[in-house]
């Protein structure tokens, strides 16, 4: 399945996949959460159809994937289906699946090399290249860099190698067209062979030279089946953080540039594995609606500490 949010073509039933990841960084020391997400698949499900993206049902179903993480940003596991409230269009929903799902994935790096990144460009290779190493077996990978233009650099390829030996020639120069690069990555992210898709986007600085702006790429995300993880490097990019939170991933501000590696590593981890929450919208007319939906961890397992993520809506079928 190439869109997230549409019907199944297998009977009449339909499902929605509304991806979202929230990590922090593995470097920090953690207590008594174990980062690892061990799948557990109901019975009535057949891994197979869920890996592919396609789940099988006689009844409509929209399936929201949300990750948990603690104050030092690692994944929270043994959470329960009675552990969490969901709302959509601000009327709570009766919880009909719970599971937790992992997996290979579709990742575009989405890196700046323009003038600003220079001296700070030996930290952003070493990041992808943890990024890239902690990946799972099985994932696929693109390049898209960035300065005056997007480019891409490398098309869809198996081997994490080959994209870093891109990443190591870079030369940074010119300005920044950041959104056009997103834009970009977006839609090369179409040929993906996997349902779960991912881009990472690294940057030092706000853009200064699309011709897409941000409010484009934001409808375009709420139409594509993307989350957006990124990593502001010694700047804060408000813009960035709006983006990843619409996607249901998470945007970082590394102030420490030795930081880099352990965030990028979080990233990859977090990435892979999610709970997912299932219910039956209540009966309606089709027609593209846009349903916002919101995700909350209740007491005493609610823990002020602990941070939820999940993509915040889905599009109705237009037909």
């Amino acid at each position: 399945m190439h869109l997230v949010f549409r019907r199944c073509a297998v009977a009449t039933p339909w499902m929605v996949l509304v991806w979202a990841a929230l990590a922090s960084s593995a470097f920090s020391q953690s207590s008594d959460v174990r980062v690892s997400i061990t799948p557990r698949i109901p019975n009535q499900l057949d891994v197979r159809t869920l890996r592919s993206g396609v789940i099988q049902t006689d009844v409509n179903r929209v399936f929201v994937p949300t990750m948990v993480t603690d104050s030092s940003g690692r994944p929270v596991q043994g959470l329960r289906k009675q552990d969490f409230r969901l709302l959509e269009d601000g009327v709570e929903q009766d919880l009909s699946d719970f599971f937790i799902e992992d997996g290979p994935i579709s990742v575009g790096v989405v890196l700046d090399i323009s003038g600003s990144i220079k001296s700070k460009l030996s930290q952003a290779q070493r990041a992808v290249h943890e990024f890239l190493h902690f990946s799972g077996g099985g994932d696929e990978f693109f390049l898209v860099t960035f300065k005056d233009q997007p480019k891409l650099a490398h098309a869809f390829t198996t081997d994490p190698q080959e994209i870093e030996a891109d990443v190591a020639a870079v030369q940074p120069s010119g300005w920044t067209a950041m959104y056009d690069a997103m834009f970009l990555a977006i839609h090369h992210m179409k040929q993906a062979r996997l349902s779960r898709r991912v881009l990472l986007v690294l940057s030092d600085g706000g853009d200064n030279n699309s011709r897409y702006s941000e409010r484009e790429i934001r409808n375009l995300i709420r139409e594509s089946d993307v989350r957006i993880f990124t990593i502001s490097i010694q700047t804060h990019t408000p813009a960035l953080e709006k983006l990843a939170a619409e996607s249901g991933g998470h945007a970082y501000q590394v102030n420490k540039l030795d930081e880099l590696p352990g965030v990028a590593t979080a990233l990859s981890a977090e990435a892979h594995g999610q709970y997912v929450l299932g219910f039956s919208p209540p009966e309606r007319q089709r027609g593209g609606k846009y349903h916002a939906v919101k995700v909350e961890l209740l007491e005493p397992v609610g823990n002020p500490r602990f941070h939820v993520s999940w993509r915040h809506g889905y599009f109705d079928p237009l037909e």
